[in-house]
């Protein structure tokens, strides 16, 4: 597909496959149902657009800014997705999924993320201050310094998640679910050994 293909205001079922819009800046436009793939969207904006139903293989989404843009039933597979603020994303509609991706150093302060799904997916010095994760999936997915605190886990599934440091003082955990070998990530400020 053509770079100023993606100009026009209103995109419904396309795909776009292997554009560079790197460090590009696109306002007002609607994605409805469209796929991209192999995508360099690095350090690009997008402002007030609207993605809903889309999905994302194998892009580089890398630094991308998305102020005020509506992200509905989005999914992204075998994406980087480097320190991206999606608290800057309306909170709207907004619902995502990930799937054999990099999210390192992004940010969901404060958003409402009922049952989203990581899988396989690095989620290391991810920020999730204030963020409602109740009924989410962390499936094999590293959590490397990620930062919880005031988030609800209300039944949150951390059974296959690593690296995890989760302070239950700090967090709302009520029947979220840990394997036994995660004890200590929710131990560790009390500086006591498991074995």
């Amino acid at each position: 597909m053509q770079l100023e293909k993606m100009e026009e205001q209103l995109h419904e079922g396309k795909t776009f496959e292997k554009i560079n819009y790197q460090e590009k800046v696109v306002r007002d436009r609607t994605f409805e149902s469209c796929v991209f793939r192999q995508c360099d969207l690095s350090k690009s904006t997008f402002s007030t657009c609207r993605f809903r139903d889309c999905i994302f293989i194998d892009c580089n989404l890398t630094m991308m800014k998305l102020t005020r843009s509506t992200l509905a039933n989005c999914t992204f597979k075998e994406c980087k997705l480097l320190g991206i603020n999606f608290s800057e994303c309306e909170d709207t509609f907004f619902s995502v999924g990930f799937e054999n991706g990099v999210l390192d150093y992004s940010i969901f302060m404060g958003k409402k993320m009922l049952k989203t799904q990581f899988r396989n997916t690095s989620l290391k010095n991810v920020v999730f201050t204030q963020a409602n994760l109740s009924g989410s999936t962390f499936d094999r997915t590293d959590l490397s310094g990620a930062e919880f605190k005031d988030s609800q886990l209300k039944d949150a599934n951390f059974v296959t998640a690593f690296n995890y440091h989760i302070d239950p003082e700090l967090n709302t955990l009520t029947k979220a679910k840990f394997s036994l070998y995660g004890l200590p990530g929710l131990l560790s400020k009390y500086n006591i050994r498991v074995e």
